[in-house]
């Protein structure tokens, strides 16, 4: 049976030793663990790095500069043999929060000397030789933004807060599994994505409640990124996420993920992008364009029962608002420059 243990305490104690480091240490923990040709993926405006140093100069330093001292609090943490590759590859995902005393700015938003918390998701794929050969790194920063007073979009459809980890306070997979209760994750999870790509094949902008209730417990809670927001139950789900995205977008394309896995009652993706889609005006404040834009999401979901319970979700937004020709940080940093000036 494979469980996964020596992949997570690889995982594990390269965190241990990496959130511990000094910033002059950072490049050669990460080194260390790394392989040499190391791809890592980033949210705008980190985008694709290679190589340990390239990863820390861009992303790492800059961002345990701006939030000092940082404490990685991870709220769920599971391994699993990715299905998008029959099972070749080997990757563990942690979730939760980064929380840091921001009292530099970052990004162009304005520090606050207050306590700040970054959500975010790590996922990283380990390879034959116990190293980390991949990452992807999604962070919610229009969250910060938010905390910090500068929020850049219209007002959510959703509820705005600090989300918490699972209910049932499970979410640290480090004990081994048995592989059936992956299983019949990822079956619940199969079914749920083949009843929406038909949707979208469709080009169906609405579905009845009923649909979701086959793969969704009917009070589910779904935590959207910063910019959409929180909901509770199908129907509050329904009205305040799925049907204005669902109305407001179209041609709709699902481009397949780069991992999919699950562990006991766990399960996750991410895509590089997951889908495409054109915008009819509205959604997110944006005016309507025959722009075909790339949108990179990652779901991590809880499995209670035979259905889905919680969904933690991020979506590179500022990247989907970028290619659309709104570059809110830049935008942030003029503003910033108009006030100072």
């Amino acid at each position: 049976m494979v469980d996964f243990q020596k992949e997570k305490k690889i995982v594990q104690k390269y965190i241990e030793e990496f959130d511990n480091a000094s910033n002059s240490n950072l490049s050669s923990v990460l080194q260390q663990y790394t392989t040499q040709d190391y791809h890592w993926r980033g949210m705008h405006p980190f985008y694709e790095q290679h190589g340990a140093q390239n990863v820390i100069d861009r992303f790492w330093k800059p961002f345990r500069e701006s939030f000092s001292p940082v404490q990685r609090r991870i709220d769920i943490f599971f391994a699993g043999a990715n299905e998008c590759d029959n099972g070749k590859t080997t990757w563990i995902v942690n979730v939760g929060n980064f929380l840091g005393l921001f009292d530099h700015d970052w990004l162009g938003i304005p520090s606050t000397g207050k306590m700040a918390f970054l959500r975010y998701a790590e996922f990283h794929r380990i390879n034959d030789d116990g190293k980390i050969a991949e990452t992807a790194l999604f962070c919610d920063i229009i969250s910060v933004m938010h905390q910090a007073g500068h929020y850049p979009l219209p007002p959510m459809t959703g509820a705005a807060f600090l989300y918490p980890g699972p209910r049932t306070h499970d979410g640290l997979q480090y004990e081994q599994h048995q592989p059936i209760e992956a299983e019949k994750t990822m079956q619940v999870l199969n079914q749920m994505i083949a009843d929406l790509n038909t949707l979208n094949t469709n080009d169906a902008h609405r579905c009845p409640p009923e649909l979701l209730a086959k793969t969704w417990n009917k009070d589910m809670v779904w935590y959207g990124p910063f910019g959409i927001g929180a909901s509770y139950t199908i129907e509050r789900y329904q009205q305040q996420h799925q049907y204005p995205f669902r109305d407001n977008l179209y041609d709709k394309v699902f481009n397949g993920h780069i991992t999919r896995f699950a562990e006991g009652n766990y399960c996750g993706f991410f895509g590089w992008p997951n889908l495409n889609n054109k915008n009819k005006g509205g959604f997110l404040g944006l005016p309507a364009n025959e722009i075909n834009a790339p949108m990179r999401v990652v779901d991590i979901y809880r499995r209670e029962g035979d259905k889905l319970a919680e969904n933690w979700v991020f979506i590179d937004m500022l990247h989907y608002l970028n290619e659309q020709g709104l570059n809110v940080l830049d935008r942030m940093r003029k503003i910033n420059r108009t006030e100072l000036s």
